[in-house]
């Protein structure tokens, strides 16, 4: 099987309206964070679907589509490598969480980091060095430092919530809307698991938050207590 015949069914698969309407989801005119990204029009249920048909693919080939102009076929590349993840051993793991890394340029919109980062990236690490997820979270590139927030969310999920909260503290600052969201969103699933743990983060640090961030963290909060942090009064 070769990833000629995975493009050539996908591009079957392609709808002009959906595409259009994808280009202005996802941000892609100039000066906007997905600039230049480029859509087939494909719907993520059907990619997916089409994973289970393609599942077998060599990996070699699936390198080839992660490196694909068309922002479908970098995603349904990301979604075999998280089901190839998954079925592998240790050695076969440890082989696509290095491409994942070595090749982590093309993992460039929010869709591609959150369908893939806590499931491969994530999911590697939790049990080994972390170092690497430090480096992406000073990286100057925005999807490398969403990586590093998203792959702690397989962290929380195991009720390890340390590396979660230092990273968030390492981009407390930081300018993107989108890392805003990502650490709010960690934040808040940290609560869900520990609502002591999160609290505790939050009392010294929620007054310089951004707004954002603190508006994602708190979300499920009794209206009460959203109203003491976003006013202040906690």
């Amino acid at each position: 099987m070769k990833g000629e015949e995975v493009v050539s069914y996908l591009e079957g698969l392609s709808d002009p309206v959906i595409a259009k309407n994808s280009q202005r989801f996802f941000k892609t005119a100039k000066g906007e964070y997905g600039y230049g990204d480029i859509f087939l029009g494909i719907r993520v249920p059907v990619i997916r679907e089409a994973v289970k048909k393609y599942k077998e693919l060599k990996l070699s080939e699936v390198t080839k589509l992660l490196k694909s102009k068309y922002h479908e076929i970098r995603l349904f590349a990301l979604l075999v490598l998280v089901y190839k993840f998954k079925n592998e051993n240790v050695e076969g793991q440890e082989k696509i969480y290095n491409l994942y890394i070595k090749h982590r340029k093309y993992i460039n919109n929010w869709d591609l980091v959150d369908s893939s980062a806590p499931y491969i990236v994530g999911a590697w690490l939790c049990n080994r060095d972390k170092t690497i997820l430090y480096e992406l979270a000073v990286s100057n590139r925005l999807w490398e430092r969403r990586i590093s927030i998203l792959a702690t969310s397989f962290f929380i999920s195991k009720d390890y919530f340390n590396d979660t909260l230092k990273i968030s503290s390492i981009l407390l600052n930081d300018n993107e809307d989108l890392i805003h969201k990502a650490v709010g969103w960690m934040l808040r699933e940290v609560g869900k698991k520990n609502r002591l743990v999160e609290e505790k983060y939050l009392r010294s640090r929620y007054k310089k938050m951004p707004r954002t961030m603190l508006r994602y963290a708190i979300e499920k909060f009794e209206p009460e207590r959203r109203r003491g942090y976003l006013r202040g009064q906690i």
